[in-house]
């Protein structure tokens, strides 16, 4: 066997995964990326807003797609680029989700695809204080200059996964996975007038969510027990969780969807926690100052702490989880 697969990433308009304005593919065959492929479009009908918040992150705006094709109308030479291959990505249960949702609003079926998570891979072969692709492309010493340029991240993507197979002594990727004690996950084929639609779709088609307000003193609320029948290979799934500042949801539900998803929420940082949820616009570059700046709560700087002295936690923004969710932006989320 040989380490062959094709690494995605995609750049979303708004909130809802099913909004596709962008995307990166990168072909690796024996460890080496042999072609590349990008396309803008536009999103599915409907879910085709751009919102503020995604443009600051990517820079792409209506009008740089407006003569695209639609995300459906490309989708079959997308999908013929992908072929048989095993995908690749960077929490991959986003860009497995933004296919699913953007061919389900779309009137299209999404086929099956095996894939690999190289937030999960990172996790178990990295010891980081962050996981976010610069932090992971640094460590595995891969350039990563343009971060949420789609055709970037997935090379960065696709040389983070070689250096992983390599470290693990891996030839292909289900070699990896099988060395990592992890089974290679399946994401399900949809067949509309067949199969529901995705939890993520079918919120985002009963439309926005009511404007929140921000709480400036959160209620912590209970800690809900994790999910134990949630998929093992979710990057949420079986860490310790605890969240810290204003988010764009109530506490109760940030920890509820967690939980959902295989997490054990708690209410304080201690040496049991493997990850932290900051909000209150906190980015993982923000760590770079080792917790000196003004978005790194109490909580944050205890998780440095802990880091420091030898414990793996991990501290994600909240757009982060928010992505690690697969769902739709809270309406007032920074």
């Amino acid at each position: 066997m040989a380490l062959d697969f094709t690494a995605i990433d995609f750049e979303t308009a708004n909130g809802f995964r099913g909004s596709p304005c962008a995307v990166g593919l990168v072909k690796v065959r024996g460890g080496r990326l042999i072609e590349t492929a990008t396309w803008l479009m536009r999103p599915p009908a409907g879910h085709d807003v751009f919102d503020p918040r995604n443009v600051a992150i990517h820079g792409i705006r209506a009008d740089d797609v407006a003569q695209h094709p639609r995300f459906g109308d490309l989708f079959a030479e997308i999908g013929g680029f992908i072929g048989e291959d095993v995908l690749v990505a960077h929490n991959a249960a986003f860009d497995l989700g933004v296919i699913r949702s953007a061919l389900e609003v779309s009137g299209l079926p999404s086929p099956a695809y095996d894939y690999a998570c190289t937030v999960v891979l990172s996790r178990r072969t990295y010891d980081l204080p962050s996981h976010s692709l610069p932090f992971v492309a640094e460590a595995a010493g891969v350039p990563l200059v343009n971060h949420h340029d789609a055709s970037e991240d997935a090379a960065a993507c696709a040389g983070i996964l070689v250096d992983i197979a390599q470290r693990h002594g891996a030839s292909d990727v289900a070699e990896l996975y099988d060395a990592l004690h992890l089974a290679l996950p399946r994401h399900p084929e949809f067949v509309p007038g067949r199969d529901a639609p995705s939890a993520a779709t079918a919120k985002a088609l009963r439309g926005p969510a009511s404007p929140r307000r921000w709480a400036n003193w959160p209620e912590e609320g209970a800690n809900p027990e994790a999910n134990a029948g949630a998929d093992p290979a979710h990057p949420l799934f079986g860490h310790r969780i605890v969240f810290t500042g204003a988010l764009g949801m109530s506490r109760a539900e940030a920890k509820s969807r967690a939980a959902d998803h295989g997490a054990q929420p708690a209410s304080s940082v201690t040496r049991a926690t493997t990850l932290l949820v900051v909000g209150d616009g906190f980015v993982a570059a923000d760590l770079r100052a080792g917790g000196g700046t003004g978005r790194v709560t109490s909580k944050a700087r205890r998780a440095l702490e802990l880091r420091s002295a030898g414990y793996r936690v991990e501290v994600l923004s909240e757009g982060e989880f928010l992505q690690m969710l697969g769902g739709v932006w809270p309406a007032r989320s920074a």
